[in-house]
């Protein structure tokens, strides 16, 4: 049986990294490396408690141990990813993922282990492409919507513009994040450089890769408004909407996200920001009718309060159970 394994930068919530957790444990994962960001006793004990899980808490102790804690959180969890790999020799493939990214498999039967035993061996890597979650537009349920974009640039364009008007000139696809997506790879190579969306070994970037149509990554990038707008801050100064990242979109005129956000603002403010991801990012009947009729809208049963439930049995039966939501 192929083994393989996740590794993970944890910032959030514990109900969010158990949520993680199970669902990809639930796949089958073999191995989750798990490295808590600010370390977190109460995460570390509730996590390391699963015999398939490995937890590091990266606090000032153990950074300084490593000769010093990067600044950006991309080197840290670039460092994080190699160091997991350099321990994953009991796994065959490795791929290093967000906490908000979900591996969703192609049908109810899709197996993760059987899609990756399926690649040729001369793969070095290969490359999981994203679906963006909608937020619900009530309580959320087991079901979740996802919007998919076409790989070939002039379809993605086509229809963005049809789904999402005026906003399509800006996002690729009408994404909030990347359509990079992120890959599996060979664990335990060595000399193997581990970067967010790409590896480099020996100075070629991603050797042997190979898409994998049949297995999505789900991103929870925005998956309600309270959640967007409680990362909004972080992200345009440092993460993924900051001022020096390129357009996503290739039009002559396309912003940036830190600019898009910047000119939305400026003009009516936080209320303008929400009426944007209401229009771009909410499971509205009008969004997802637009998406199904392009063919980009993938619905998928994610119970993840069961799953946990399952894979964690210890915490949630406790006297004190650990709420399966954060707020």
């Amino acid at each position: 049986m192929t083994r393989w394994g996740l590794v993970t930068t944890l910032k959030a919530p514990l109900p969010r990294a158990l949520e993680f957790a199970a669902w990809h444990l639930e796949l089958g994962a073999a191995r989750l490396h798990l490295y808590l960001d600010d370390g977190d006793p109460e995460a570390a004990r509730a996590l390391s408690a699963h015999p398939r899980i490995r937890v590091t808490e990266t606090g000032p102790d153990y950074w300084q141990s490593k000769g010093g804690r990067p600044e950006r959180h991309q080197n840290r969890q670039c460092r994080n990813a190699r160091h997991a790999n350099n321990r994953a020799g009991d796994l065959d493939w490795l791929a290093h993922v967000d906490v908000d990214e979900f591996l969703l498999p192609g049908g109810p039967e899709g197996s993760v282990a059987e899609t990756l035993a399926a690649l040729p061996h001369s793969a070095l890597c290969a490359r999981m492409r994203p679906v963006e979650a909608l937020a619900p537009t009530g309580a959320p349920g087991t079901t979740r919507l996802f919007k998919d974009f076409h790989l070939d640039q002039a379809r993605r364009q086509a229809a963005a513009e049809r789904v999402f008007g005026p906003w399509a000139r800006h996002l690729s696809g009408g994404f909030l994040s990347h359509v990079a997506g992120k890959l599996f790879f060979r664990a335990g190579t060595k000399g193997l450089q581990i970067r967010i969306h790409n590896v480099i070994l020996e100075g070629q970037q991603n050797p042997g890769e190979v898409p994998l149509p049949s297995l999505r990554l789900g991103h929870f990038h925005a998956a309600s408004w309270a959640e967007f707008e409680a990362a909004y801050a972080f992200r345009r100064d440092a993460g993924s909407y900051r001022a020096e990242l390129n357009p996503q979109a290739r039009g002559r005129d396309a912003l940036n996200l830190h600019a898009l956000f910047a000119r939305i603002e400026g003009e009516g403010g936080r209320p303008a920001l929400r009426r944007f991801y209401e229009e771009v990012a909410t499971a509205s009947p009008e969004l997802t009718s637009r998406l199904a009729a392009e063919g980009l809208l993938l619905s998928r049963e994610m119970d993840l309060k069961a799953l946990v439930a399952r894979h964690f049995s210890a915490i949630c039966t406790s006297e004190a159970p650990l709420p399966l939501r954060s707020d």
